[in-house]
């Protein structure tokens, strides 16, 4: 049987053709150290890992979300944990300033703390964070929470102008956090030390005036209840970053197991790698003597 030149040129060049596609498709697949480098390498792996690699991809976003809500919250329960320490000393210096045994100056040396205390609330109230936004006023991150009226009576001069509402971020399938926070209340606490500060300051002062027990009666009201507004959110952040412990716990777990996944269905082996890669080599280069070869031949070689 006759072969026309240009059919054996034909099937000749078509087989180094796909034995050099197939050496440079292993020599791209060891270099990455991937089986699979476009869909086609393998339809139904190629559907497993592109759902792996985007649930990973979600799962690591969980992760850096309650990595980033656990460092805000911890700087948040310091600041309130600051303002509960110094309440539970305000509240001991009212204690001591309503004994009836005290002379009117004594009162008056007790104006001097009670002002550093309202400061030092007033100035953890309205903190801010490295970005420039406050801490406590919900959502109106660009908004002081306390604001201060000089003009008011003394009692009434503070008020809280942020909001209660919510920052939720997303740190699991179908669950958020607050990632925000806020003091309405604590101005109550402001007012209060205000009007005790002006009362104490009053020439003659007693505590034994009824009207003096009235104001210093109602300061320790204040003070429970923001006592008890700082400890209630305190106790809240705690738990919340130990669910979100537990949670960042299973996402890690998730996560191992994603990546092991991926490993075991996109990483080459190696060692049938070098094998097949061998195996094209010889073979192209079986063709390409095979076809130096046979070209130099003629029917008159044989004659």
């Amino acid at each position: 049987m006759r072969i026309a030149t240009t059919q054996y040129q034909s099937t000749m060049n078509q087989s180094l053709q796909n034995n050099q596609e197939r050496i440079t498709h292993l020599t791209q697949q060891m270099a990455a150290n991937k089986r699979i480098l476009v869909p086609s390498d393998d339809p139904i792996d190629s559907v497993r890992l592109a759902r792996l690699t985007r649930e990973e991809s979600t799962v690591q976003q969980y992760r850096d979300n309650i990595a980033a809500i656990k460092i805000r919250l911890t700087k948040t329960e310091g600041y309130l944990t600051n303002m509960a320490d110094e309440i539970i000393q305000g509240r001991d210096l009212l204690v001591w300033a309503a004994d009836g045994g005290n002379a009117p100056d004594d009162l008056k040396a007790m104006v001097s703390p009670l002002e550093a205390l309202r400061d030092s609330i007033l100035y953890n109230a309205n903190s801010i964070d490295t970005e420039g936004n406050y801490n406590f006023s919900g959502t109106l991150t660009k908004t002081a929470p306390i604001a201060y009226d000089p003009l008011a009576a003394p009692g009434s001069r503070y008020t809280y102008v942020g909001n209660t509402n919510s920052q939720d971020v997303v740190i699991g399938n179908g669950i958020t956090q607050a990632g925000n926070q806020n003091l309405q209340g604590v101005e109550q606490l402001l007012n209060h030390l205000e009007q005790t500060i002006t009362t104490l300051k009053t020439p003659g002062a007693s505590a034994n005036d009824p009207a003096v027990r009235s104001v210093l009666t109602g300061a320790l009201d204040g003070f429970d209840d923001a006592l008890n507004l700082m400890t209630s959110k305190v106790a809240t952040l705690g738990g919340s970053q130990n669910i979100m412990k537990t949670l960042d716990a299973n996402h890690a777990n998730v996560s191992l197991s994603n990546k092991m996944a991926i490993t075991d269905i996109g990483t080459l082996d190696i060692g049938e790698a070098a094998t097949s890669l061998n195996g094209y080599s010889t073979a192209l280069q079986a063709t390409y003597k095979a076809y130096s070869r046979i070209g130099t031949l003629s029917l008159f070689s044989v004659l």
